[in-house]
């Protein structure tokens, strides 16, 4: 029969939640150091950097429905989703560790292959706790608004995860060396401190939500065995979600907005605004705001609009707020480098964007699950799995687009190596700022407008519900 669990409580809530904290401790080290790391630290140019991570993106495009479809199907006592969620964070952390510890001696290739190497298996390690994790959310509960609660809690423990991660290592590590984003050796307590996070918080979760097995929906019986043929049905049946199919086109263009953002982010602190160590901890302000407003308000906004309309003005919100204080400042209305009142200009922005993100990312996320509801009805199969696979792969070509964006034309420009600010030249800045400016945001807009090609409306979705639950009372043996 179908669960229902619309009453979900707190302690539930939470220890769902708590593993986003630690996939986000292994997003935010990946997205905000390694591309600085390899280029500036170790010296690879922005070329083969990105090349590296393409290959990582190469890898995801098979490994993400992979496990989606696996673990849909799984088999155990503890259930399809757990046995991933346990497994994953021990080889996770090895890779981490092993990304910023290269051999000495490698240089130019030897460098890249290492770091694509390691990238490729981190990206694995990772999907095998994200994708369970996030299909499991989607099983805790058939409720319309509650889903968005869900999600709503697994969205402020990823932002707990970014915030815990920046000032941590801009309030405490970095400050403690010599010019510490520039030396090699500040890196080491960065991973120490996260792989730490990693492991506290995805073993938390996991274990904290075992009692909730027993009620996760269960493998029907009906289910093909997997196969390499079967995860290529699966993954066109799901493509054939016209609803599905409009998700993914946006997360896709809005991946290269969020990716550009993300990648040249240290590069813009360090060059563009030069900001201190200290500053840029301070810049967490505009996360903390934002990730608070986003958290509070999104089940209310999804009872006064419709999750479709949600997500449109979020996605259009965070692309032009993020790159607001760029473009001003290429038109000389933003205040002085180095200022305390840029400081908080930049933060005022960044709170605006960070509000929108966080309204979109548990938009989606709870969209992701009326549309898993819209795919059983259709077809008679529950696979979150596959369709969460989705959002890991998106989540990872985010930094990854933005990785080649960045990589190719910061060659192209001829940015400089190891150097200050103020020894580059000023069009280089401007460059820069061109990027992370005008460019980015052109593609975020092009989502917001794709968007609202998605049409489950809470009127539809009940009767999505009222249909599955018309054919579980005539199929009483059948488990969904």
């Amino acid at each position: 029969m179908i669960t229902k669990s619309s009453g979900l409580t707190l302690p539930t809530k939470l220890a769902f939640g708590i593993g986003a904290t630690g996939e986000a401790a292994t997003n935010w080290i990946f997205n905000a150091l390694t591309f600085f790391f390899y280029n500036q630290i170790l010296g690879l140019s922005g070329t083969l950097t990105a090349a590296a991570v393409t290959i990582g993106i190469v890898s995801d495009a098979f490994t993400d429905p992979l496990v989606g479809s696996i673990s849909d199907r799984w088999r155990s006592r503890l259930g399809r989703r757990h046995p991933f969620m346990f497994a994953a964070p021990l080889p996770l952390i090895v890779t981490i560790y092993l990304i910023f510890n290269p051999p000495a001696d490698f240089e130019g290739l030897h460098l890249f292959a290492w770091f694509a190497l390691f990238t490729v298996l981190m990206r694995i390690c990772s999907t095998l706790f994200a994708v369970p994790h996030l299909a499991m959310g989607a099983e805790l509960s058939d409720d319309y608004i509650e889903r968005t609660r869900v999600m709503s809690y697994n969205n402020v423990f990823t932002y707990i995860g970014v915030i815990v991660m920046h000032v941590v290592v801009w309030f405490v590590i970095f400050p403690s060396f010599d010019d510490g984003r520039m030396t090699q050796m500040a890196y080491n307590p960065v991973v120490i401190f996260c792989t730490s996070l990693v492991m506290v918080c995805m073993l938390g979760s996991a274990y904290a939500t075992r009692g909730q097995i027993p009620k996760m929906k269960k493998v029907p019986d009906d289910l093909p065995r997997f196969s390499t043929r079967q995860l290529f049905r699966e993954m066109y049946s799901a493509m054939r979600n016209r609803n599905y199919l409009f998700l993914l086109l946006g997360l896709f263009f809005l991946s290269i907005t969020i990716g550009t953002h993300e990648t040249l982010g240290l590069y813009m602190f360090t060059f563009y605004w030069e900001f201190s160590d200290q500053q840029i901890g301070w810049l967490i302000l505009g996360n903390v705001f934002g990730y608070t407003i986003g958290f509070t308000v999104t089940a209310r906004v999804h009872q006064i609009i419709e999750k479709r309309w949600a997500i449109v003005w979020s996605a259009a919100g965070l692309s032009v707020a993020w790159s607001s204080a760029v473009t001003l400042r290429l038109f000389d209305l933003a205040p002085e480098n180095t200022t305390w009142t840029l400081v908080s200009f930049v933060v005022f922005f960044g709170t605006i964007a960070s509000a929108c993100g966080s309204i979109l990312n548990i938009s989606v996320m709870s969209a992701l699950a009326d549309i898993a509801d819209d795919h059983e009805l259709n077809t008679g199969r529950r696979q979150e799995g596959i369709f969460y696979s989705a959002r890991t792969f998106f989540a990872k070509v985010t930094n990854g687009i933005g990785h080649v964006v960045a990589g190719v034309a910061l060659d192209i420009i001829e940015f400089p190596q190891g150097v200050e600010a103020s020894q580059i030249h000023p069009d280089k800045i401007y460059a820069l700022g061109l990027l992370d400016g005008p460019f980015a945001m052109i593609w975020g807009l092009i989502a917001a407008c794709i968007y609202a090609g998605y049409r489950i409306d809470r009127a539809y979705h009940a009767n999505i519900r009222e249909q599955l639950q018309k054919r579980a009372n005539n199929s009483p043996g059948v488990k969904t």
